[in-house]
């Protein structure tokens, strides 16, 4: 039987790249939050407050609905790595939640906060899809 956990020194160097990942994401999102902090129209040089063109109404909520989308993702994105870095810590990292068997490497490179080895991410997309028709 193949063992079902990554060797410590793996555990040790996924660690540590998914929390120079979850650095990366935190900064980002201060970024974000810094900018948006700005106003589009203070960082365009617009002092006044209010858009006097709806073309600059409909960029400036453009902007604006942007910024969030990015946010949303990026908190999504630290979720996930704090979880991974739990399972780190729990031992369990880099196995697959729903087989049990080895998240295959190459995945957890692209992916460092995947959940589920190929096969099975590919049968639960497969199942979602059904439910969707």
């Amino acid at each position: 039987m193949a063992d079902r956990r990554l060797s410590q020194e793996r555990l040790e160097y996924y660690e540590s790249l998914l929390r120079k990942e979850l650095n990366e994401s935190i900064e980002y999102v201060d970024k974000i939050n810094q900018d948006q902090s700005i106003g589009a129209k203070e960082s365009t040089g617009d002092l006044s407050s209010y858009a006097f063109h709806q073309a600059d109404q409909g960029s400036d909520t453009n902007i604006m609905e942007q910024k969030v989308m990015m946010l949303e993702r990026e908190r999504e994105k630290i979720r996930l790595l704090s979880d991974a870095l739990r399972r780190v810590m729990d031992g369990v990292y880099g196995v697959c939640e729903i087989c049990g068997c080895l998240i295959q490497e190459d995945r957890l490179e692209i992916i460092p906060y995947a959940r589920y080895c190929i096969e099975c991410m590919s049968k639960d997309e497969d199942k979602k899809r059904r439910q969707r028709k």
